[in-house]
């Protein structure tokens, strides 16, 4: 039996002034290898012995996974056989379910919000308590923007807001209500 042992040993606990990691990052792409240099994405699934997805933006990343075919891949080498998956933020999102949880903001549109669904349930990453002293009330689109002059606020763009209205809000209806700007 041959010793098939790799390591990648790296000290980073004093390293200040960049990104973590950011000084290995090629001895780690080249140990184990990426999926955005490959040629072909699907067959780089297919013989991976284990999948990390990290971070980002999950409608990117499940856009990026639709778009290259490779939901399906996925699912068979970890759900079939059995090779590990290592979820890290947006990489979390999309091995549940769908992506109906995430904190992301949509700035693109996957083609389903139904993600790789290995495991049987929904998972907020970056859960937070509500703050009951919050006086959030309003969420901006991108693409629009709120100019405001004294004690008048004018809503400009072409994608709108949503206004929460917690005062209007039932149980049985829904508590925001659409805001977009005049034509």
């Amino acid at each position: 039996m041959g010793n098939r042992r790799r390591l990648l040993l790296i000290s980073n606990s004093t390293l200040y002034g960049g990104g973590y990691l950011d000084h290995c990052q090629e001895q780690i792409k080249t140990f184990l290898g990426t999926i955005h240099e490959s040629s072909d994405p699907r067959e780089a699934v297919t013989k991976a012995e284990a999948i990390f997805i990290g971070g980002g933006n999950t409608f990117r990343l499940l856009k990026a996974l639709y778009d290259n075919d490779l939901i399906q891949p996925i699912r068979k080498q970890v759900l079939e056989d059995g090779i590990p998956y290592i979820g890290s933020s947006a990489g979390t999102n999309v091995a549940t379910i769908s992506i109906n949880t995430t904190n992301d903001m949509p700035i693109v549109y996957p083609p389903s919000l139904t993600a790789l669904q290995l495991v049987p349930f929904n998972i907020n990453p970056h859960y937070l308590d509500t703050d009951v002293n919050s006086t959030h009330m309003g969420g901006l689109r991108e693409g629009s923007l709120l100019l405001v002059e004294g004690n008048k606020a004018s809503l400009q763009g072409k994608t709108g807001a949503r206004l929460f209205m917690s005062s209007t809000f039932e149980p049985q209806m829904n508590q925001e209500k659409v805001i977009n700007p005049p034509p």
